[in-house]
């Protein structure tokens, strides 16, 4: 079992920054994915980034290149959303959320979700 958290959403002017925070708790080991998903009104929740917790290796959606970092801290069991340069349609529900195993990007492979907190970016 994983426990899942998240924390620093807001609404920010299109430019701005942010960052999403989510404590993990319980079952973390090396091979845990953890990720962030969104989902804007009307549209299905679409991956994000994801970060692998012993190696550090992370994947990134093409749309959030070069704008988003991911990041995590093993002694804290935090893992980090830095979102700069942000735009009106990165306004969405971003839900952390932890996998076993498996390729960072499947939305399949994840059976642990928090509760989600809001972004909303105004133009």
């Amino acid at each position: 079992q994983v426990q899942l958290v998240e924390s620093g959403g807001g609404l920010v002017q299109a430019g701005g920054s942010l960052r999403l925070s989510c404590a993990a708790s319980g079952r973390i080991i090396s091979s845990t994915a953890l990720g962030w998903f969104r989902q804007a009104p009307g549209k299905e929740r679409e991956f994000v980034a994801a970060i692998r917790w012993g190696s550090g290796s992370t994947v990134l959606a093409d749309s959030v290149k070069g704008r988003f970092t991911i990041s995590r801290d093993n002694a804290m069991n935090i893992m980090t959303l830095e979102m700069n340069s942000l735009k009106p349609e990165d306004t969405a529900v971003y839900y952390c959320a932890a996998a076993t195993g498996g390729p960072l990007r499947a939305f399949s492979e994840y059976s642990y979700w928090g509760q989600g907190t809001q972004v909303t970016v105004s133009s």
